[in-house]
């Protein structure tokens, strides 16, 4: 083992943590649901508008494509990344390339969104491009796991 992988947490990490304790406190703040409701879709627009490049457009296609797919989903930032609910818990989210030093933008889903076949499946995917294929492929995953 190197010396940085015993030293804990990287630089990355420490500030994800950080961004998911803002975001705990924030949504302890006395404000009615749907003021809330609009401040976390704001705050997801914001974080995908920080993006760069790439990341940047294939984040506003998901955004659009998960929006539109399922408008029930509730936006919301978790742990600093583009996420959306479902009955408060965390169905899918973005990660940006930059954020933790990786080659691409990852699209995931958590086990919340039950998307099970067999005993082996992805639960996020790496993403550099979305043609009209791929886009509707990514609709269908979102609204099988909002249909579970």
């Amino acid at each position: 083992m190197s010396n940085s992988e015993q030293e804990g947490f990287s630089a990355a990490e420490k500030a994800a943590m950080k961004e998911r304790a803002a975001e705990v406190r924030t949504s302890k703040k006395r404000m009615t649901k749907a003021e809330k409701a609009e401040q976390a879709r704001k705050e997801v627009e914001e974080k995908i508008a920080s993006f760069e490049g790439n990341d940047k457009v294939l984040a506003e296609k998901l955004h659009r494509i998960i929006t539109d797919t399922a408008p029930e989903l509730e936006p919301k930032t978790w742990y600093g990344m583009p996420a959306y609910a479902l009955d408060g818990k965390i169905l899918c989210f973005m990660q940006d390339a930059k954020k933790f030093g990786t080659r691409y933008l990852t699209f995931g889903f958590n086990d919340v969104a039950q998307l099970d076949e067999g005993t082996l499946w992805p639960t996020s995917f790496a993403i550099t491009a979305l043609d009209e294929q791929l886009e509707e492929k990514l609709a269908e995953l979102v609204a099988k796991a909002v249909s579970r």
